[in-house]
């Protein structure tokens, strides 16, 4: 990660604590040049990434502002990266729960077997997810993963973060993923668990995540309420 992108993170994260108030100013671009030992370019790059999002203004002699909350009025998420939902909303400063809606071992279907590179003998987790971010039914996950890469897989995984689990106990390195964002109409489970109208849009992220020997991992779609959540690509590579 670009360091610039680090020290966003910083100080987004600080914003989020209140350790940089609402209608208050960041410390001054020389202060941060010293604190985060980074070049005025670097920092200068952080805040147009803060400022893209709403979260802080700065003007010509006046410093930077932190704004009183950011222009986008949903949870969102960075459309290229895959750190897992927990990690994404713990640097925003949003509360995560899970409910299970299903857990159980099955064999793949020719569409799970084709994306997870499986035989049609090799089990696979089904796991359907409700995601539910500041008390509120945001995201309905459905996920498959080889039993074989996964051991260990329990209720209690499910309920946190499958990614800190594959992560640290599992030991396992990413080496990248694979995402398709489409539209599509609420099917039964979107208007069971999401409240959708069976005419509501519904955003769905299609997934495959791979293992640094190549190996697929995961496949998902997280079908995603139009309303509570979306997703963000940010470019700041000619600031």
């Amino acid at each position: 990660m670009p360091k610039y992108e680090e020290i966003a993170n910083i100080i987004r994260q600080r914003i989020k604590q209140g350790r940089y108030p609402a209608n208050t100013l960041l410390p001054n671009q020389t202060d941060l040049v010293q604190e985060f030992n980074a070049s005025r370019m670097t920092i200068k790059k952080a805040m147009t990434i803060l400022t893209m999002e709403g979260l802080v203004l700065s003007r010509r002699g006046a410093g930077t502002k932190v704004l009183d909350h950011s222009f986008w009025d949903k949870s969102t998420a960075p459309a290229d990266q895959y750190h897992g939902m927990s990690h994404d909303l713990a640097d925003i400063g949003k509360t995560l729960s899970s409910k299970i809606i299903m857990f159980e071992v099955i064999f793949p279907t020719p569409e799970v077997k084709a994306r997870l590179m499986l035989t049609e003998q090799q089990p696979v987790y089904q796991i359907i997810r409700l995601r539910i971010i500041d008390g509120i039914n945001s995201v309905l996950e459905h996920t498959y993963m080889p039993v074989s890469l996964v051991p260990g897989l329990t209720d209690e995984v499910l309920k946190n973060s499958i990614y800190t689990y594959l992560k640290e106990s599992l030991h396992l390195t990413f080496a990248g993923a694979f995402r398709n964002i489409q539209a599509d109409k609420a099917d039964e489970y979107d208007q069971a668990y999401l409240d959708c109208a069976p005419t509501d849009p519904v955003l769905e992220v299609e997934q495959v995540v791979y293992l640094d020997n190549g190996q697929p991992i995961e496949y998902s779609k997280s079908r995603n309420r139009y309303d509570r959540r979306g997703y963000t690509f940010l470019d700041v590579k000619n600031t």
